[in-house]
């Protein structure tokens, strides 16, 4: 799927849970199929942007954005 774009940002309510002693996926990607919660994201390039005055809709400041493939190892998954 290359020439998607696919955004990749930390789960920052999942990373103070599992400082509690949850154990949840702190990496969000999100493309146009939908949002895969994993730990492990693998890509060749991509931007890292930060926007303080037009966050993502779930409220991301800061991710990655790339229109390279993304495999999630996890998952087993290339998007």
């Amino acid at each position: 799927m290359s020439g998607i774009i696919k955004r990749i940002h930390v789960n920052q309510h999942n990373v103070r849970a599992n400082n509690k002693g949850a154990d949840l996926p702190v990496l969000t990607v999100k493309c146009y199929n939908g949002n895969h919660k994993v730990n492990e994201v693998h890509f060749n390039k991509g931007v890292l942007k930060y926007s303080p005055d037009k966050p993502l809709a779930c409220g991301a400041r800061v991710w990655i954005e790339t229109k390279d493939d993304v495999y999630l190892p996890e998952l087993e998954l290339t998007i």
